[in-house]
């Protein structure tokens, strides 16, 4: 029986700007909407589309639905909100809080 891991600290967090470094939607650019952390995955705005059928009911007619799907983590960047470029990102500990920087240029976010 394998043991319980916990889900590490992410560095991405709701509402980052992120851009994508691997895979099918490498290049694009966008903002996460919502943050998994057991499953190590976040949905990012307009990146990962796929389609969703879905059934007609009284309020919605159904049909096929474009819907973002989860990407892991490893798979994007957080974007340097005064460069713009993507960076890699640190924690340390200030004033009894952690507070996320760019290990690019030590820019506190």
């Amino acid at each position: 029986m394998a043991a319980k891991r916990f889900a590490p600290k992410l560095k991405i967090k709701t509402g980052d700007k992120v851009v994508i470094i691997a895979g099918a939607n490498k290049g694009q650019k966008g903002e996460v909407v919502e943050v998994f952390p057991k499953e190590n995955r976040a949905i990012v705005n307009g990146v990962n589309l796929v389609k969703k059928h879905t059934k007609g009911t009284e309020e919605n007619p159904g049909g096929i639905n474009e819907i973002e799907a989860p990407i892991h983590i490893s798979n994007m960047m957080l974007v340097d909100g005064k460069t713009g470029e993507p960076t890699r990102v640190g924690r340390k500990l200030v004033d009894g809080k952690l507070v996320r920087y760019s290990k690019k240029i030590r820019r506190n976010y």
